[in-house]
């Protein structure tokens, strides 16, 4: 509950894909990615603003078309990246989780060059 509304965390496209890709695996690393996603969704539903805010210029193009406002990151373990958005009604607030990244991803997709 968050101001007395009940939060959901739902995972749209690619972060659904990357989750259901990590369940497939039994390696360490998949299953240290996947108690830190778990924890991390556990914390959203506390808390939806818990991740550092991107500021609006630096929101990719690719989510503004789709009519994203407000984009929030959150560091996973091993140097993983998650991003989500929000959005509420007088009941209840939803956290979309967007992307499921790792860092070399996260950095293609904000521009960062490795110098």
């Amino acid at each position: 509950m968050f101001f007395g509304k009940e939060v959901r965390v739902q995972l749209k496209r690619q972060a659904r894909e990357a989750y259901l890709e990590l369940k497939k695996r039994d390696d360490k690393e998949a299953q240290t990615l996947l108690h830190s996603m778990h924890r991390m969704f556990d914390i959203l539903k506390g808390n939806p603003q818990f991740g550092d805010p991107i500021r609006k210029q630096l929101i990719p193009r690719k989510f503004i078309d789709t009519g994203i406002q407000n984009l929030y990151r959150v560091e996973l373990s091993n140097y993983w990246r998650m991003l989500y958005t929000h959005e509420g009604t007088k009941i209840e607030i939803f956290c979309f989780v967007l992307n499921i990244m790792d860092h070399k991803e996260y950095d293609k997709l904000f521009g960062y060059k490795k110098f």
